[in-house]
């Protein structure tokens, strides 16, 4: 599946690592989406609200269905990440621009979720005019 399709069939996006700054990408990226109609879910470590949404600890404490785990976070993180999204059934995993993780795309894949890396979601909506408003 292209990372078009994946973006297209996703409502809820989990961002993890969706930063306090509104200078950083991991805060503008997930803003643009949300003004593009996406249910925005943030996972942050410390922050109670960002975008005017509650902020979960981990995936798995959020309490609803999430299509797609967008992750602002190292590289390394990357299969850490890719387990909790696998255990909470989400459909996809898409790693940023800049993250690549050759051990996430296998725990990814083998858990049946599409996977994108390395390219950045904002930039593919803009270029394929998804929308959900």
């Amino acid at each position: 599946m292209k990372a078009e399709e994946i973006l297209e069939g996703a409502k809820t996006i989990a961002v993890v690592g969706l930063s306090r700054d509104p200078a950083k990408a991991a805060h503008g990226v997930p803003a643009v989406l949300q003004a593009h109609g996406f249910r925005i879910i943030p996972v942050h470590p410390t922050a109670t609200e960002l975008l005017g949404e509650q902020v979960y600890r981990s995936l798995k404490d959020i309490p609803e269905p999430v299509d797609l785990v967008d992750v602002f976070r190292p590289s390394p993180e990357a299969p850490g990440i890719a387990r909790e999204a696998v255990e909470i059934g989400a459909k996809a995993l898409w790693l940023q621009q800049g993250i690549v993780s050759a051990e996430a795309r296998r725990i990814a894949e083998e858990g049946g979720l599409e996977y994108v890396e390395n390219r950045c979601t904002a930039v593919v909506r803009a270029t394929a005019a998804i929308s959900r408003n």
